[in-house]
């Protein structure tokens, strides 16, 4: 038979095997891989009832109506449209400036 000299020089024993085992061995890996990907996707679709309500039609009707609600509740009369600060400025010294123009309006 073959002695281990012998299967070392036969190139399909050297290249082929190895080759084969990495096409085997990498299609198993990739499956295991894929599965944890599709189970992350299945646990990421389950979503809030808000979202959920977001992306159903049916759902979202009933939304718009609780926020219309929400909305007729505001008195937008009194509404005042107030600036927040500028990513450059210090907001707390803001915070301070606009309520002194505020208590010299009042």
């Amino acid at each position: 038979m073959f002695t281990f000299k012998a299967l070392q020089k036969n190139k399909t024993v050297k290249y082929g095997v190895p080759m084969l085992l990495l096409v085997v061995g990498g299609s198993f890996g990739l499956r295991e891989f894929t599965q944890i990907r599709y189970d992350a996707q299945r646990l990421r679709k389950k979503l809030d009832p808000s979202l959920e309500a977001k992306v159903n039609v049916q759902k979202q009707s009933a939304m718009l109506e609780e926020e219309y609600e929400k909305l007729k509740e505001v008195n937008l009369e009194e509404w005042k449209n107030i600036r927040g600060p500028r990513p450059w400025e210090d907001s707390r010294e803001y915070q301070e400036q606009q309520r002194a123009r505020q208590n010299k309006n009042h």
